[in-house]
């Protein structure tokens, strides 16, 4: 069993998921590239393993319970325990290069929220879940849920507030639902070792928005790495210049 940390990242084969993963890995922890695909997993932990980073691929699929159940065991039979995992995959429904003229909720179909939620909370349920056995033989465990100022209430109740005029209902409510899945596991693993909080990367260039983001997939990913590494707190909610209201 390897002493160095074992971290796995979901949705890690690309954007945010994938320059958190360059970060931990360069950190000499071995890193897991969980991702559906298994070329592009592949093609990105060769990428990184090339840098000198412990990559290695490991299929799953958040959205199938199956696949996240064969990952899990696949994880506990190669390493023995997990130490860090990073809720990373999600989606949006719309076309969210244009977030001013998004479709608005009263227009907003019933299965677009039911499609966001499935990936960005249930799934962030099934693999917590099937990791917790993992995280709990860790001396030190940590998880990361990947979430956005466009989960905040407070935000989004403040007309001031910049993310205010963005009212991606599928998106916005998933990430606050989120959110109160992330507090919901801190309050139960809080007189454990175990760590949870939920980090907001900023508005990165990602496929997500149709790269439209100001800012770089890295400098979303040092918010996370920096969340799965140390400084917040059981059940926080961080961003890079602080702690983001609820």
């Amino acid at each position: 069993m390897t002493t160095a940390q074992i971290a796995l990242i979901t949705g890690a084969n690309k954007g945010i998921g994938f320059e958190t993963a360059r970060i931990l890995g360069s950190g000499g922890r071995t890193v897991l590239i969980g991702a559906r695909s298994e070329e592009l997993g592949e093609k990105a932990a060769a990428e990184l393993a090339g840098e000198g980073i412990d990559a290695r691929f490991v299929r799953i699929d958040v959205t199938d319970e199956a696949a996240v159940t064969a990952a899990a065991d696949r994880i506990g039979a190669e390493h023995g325990r997990l130490d860090i995992l990073v809720n990373n995959a999600g989606i949006t429904s719309t076309d969210a290069s244009d977030l001013g003229r998004s479709t608005p909720p009263s227009r907003t179909a019933v299965a677009q929220v039911r499609e966001t939620f499935e990936t960005n909370v249930f799934g962030v349920v099934a693999v917590t879940n099937a990791m917790l056995p993992l995280l709990r033989r860790s001396s030190a465990g940590r998880v990361v849920n990947v979430s956005s100022e466009l989960g905040s209430l407070t935000l989004h109740s403040d007309p001031s507030a910049p993310v205010n005029r963005v009212n991606l209902l599928p998106y916005n409510a998933s990430k606050s639902a989120l959110n109160a899945v992330t507090v919901a596991y801190a309050k139960e693993l809080a007189d454990t070792t175990i760590i949870v909080v939920a980090a907001a990367p900023g508005y990165c260039a990602t496929d997500l928005n149709g790269h439209t983001g100001p800012r770089t997939p890295a400098q979303g990913a040092a918010v996370i790495a920096a969340a799965a590494t140390g400084g917040a707190g059981n059940g926080a909610f961080v961003a890079e210049d602080g702690p983001v209201p609820w």
